[in-house]
């Protein structure tokens, strides 16, 4: 299949794998990659010099193009800016931060620079920024999400109408059909996380993924809006957050409450009732850890089946 997004990445199939912390590690970014889609390496999970160990061991993995994710928040971004000039990164995902930033520095590397919105005011910003592509990422996802709890059945027509640059659809899409839905309001290519995160090669912990399995509806919640919103999944930890909203707790009490490396302590290290787990809505129709080439197959068997089903029907 060939469109404005295939084009632009040199890969086979419209779908790209999410840059999640703590499960996008080269094994993940290189199964994806070499499956024909776009594979991620999260560098938001990664000191600068493991990003450049990932980076190296994901070039010798594949020799499809992959990408990496900056979130722009973090302290380091300038080191990991320069790792990824230095280590010939082609393709860039930056998110949670202002894209202006680094978008010409990146730019004028060579590099192709896709960006990671919540509203049509940030996409359009990102578009003046000169980025190649958004990602307009809906309610539905994990991790950091928008504080407008847009859904992606109303941001991604919207951001489509808005820009003349290529829409990538994320939040919720973890099947076929729910694919096939985001091309029917106008998306050029999907983004995929929570799906991936449970793929073998998936670098989350074991027991991340088989509490993703057992999730069901109404097990994730948007939380920390005060802070950074993030959408959890639900344990003690995120009772305590939720708790501590209830009762009117400040910037500053949600992030003392959040600490350090909570994250990792979950989702890497398997605590799974203290550590924060990120994950989106779709967790609950995820029923099975398989290989990251398998999901990616599955994806887009339904879609061109449900597509032709479409066509086929008669009003």
């Amino acid at each position: 299949m060939q469109n404005p997004i295939t084009s632009l990445f040199h890969i086979q199939y419209p779908i790209i794998q999410a840059g999640m912390v703590w499960c996008s590690g080269w094994r993940l970014a290189a199964a994806v990659s070499n499956a024909g889609g776009l594979g991620i390496i999260g560098a938001g999970s990664m000191y600068p010099e493991v990003l450049r160990e990932h980076i190296r061991k994901c070039r010798v993995a594949t020799s499809k193009p992959f990408a990496v994710n900056v979130p722009l928040l973090y302290p380091n971004v300038q080191q990991i800016m320069d790792i990824l000039v230095e280590e010939g990164v082609q393709i860039v995902f930056t998110s949670a931060g202002n894209p202006a930033t680094w978008t010409s520095f990146l730019k004028q590397k060579g590099i192709t620079v896709v960006h990671v919105i919540a509203n049509t005011k940030f996409a359009l910003k990102a578009q003046q920024s000169g980025v190649d592509a958004v990602v307009a990422e809906g309610f539905e996802a994990g991790g950091h999400n928008g504080r407008e709890e847009t859904t992606t059945l109303c941001l991604v027509p919207m951001v489509k109408q808005a820009l003349t640059i290529p829409v990538i659809a994320a939040g919720g899409i973890a099947s076929g059909k729910s694919m096939l839905a985001a091309f029917a309001l106008g998306a050029d290519a999907v983004q995929i996380g929570s799906a991936f995160a449970v793929a073998e090669e998936s670098s989350a912990h074991p027991n991340f993924k088989d509490k993703i399995i057992a999730a069901t509806e109404g097990d994730t919640k948007l939380r920390m809006k005060k802070l950074v919103p993030v959408r959890l999944l639900k344990n003690e930890f995120a009772d305590a957050v939720a708790q501590a909203e209830a009762n009117g707790a400040s910037t500053e009490e949600l992030a003392i409450l959040l600490g350090r490396a909570r994250a990792k302590l979950g989702m890497f290290e398997g605590d799974m009732g203290q550590g924060e787990l990120e994950i989106g809505q779709v967790s609950a129709m995820l029923n099975q850890i398989k290989p990251a080439a398998v999901i990616l197959q599955e994806i887009w068997k339904e879609f061109l089946v449900e597509k032709k089903k479409l066509a086929a029907l008669e009003f």
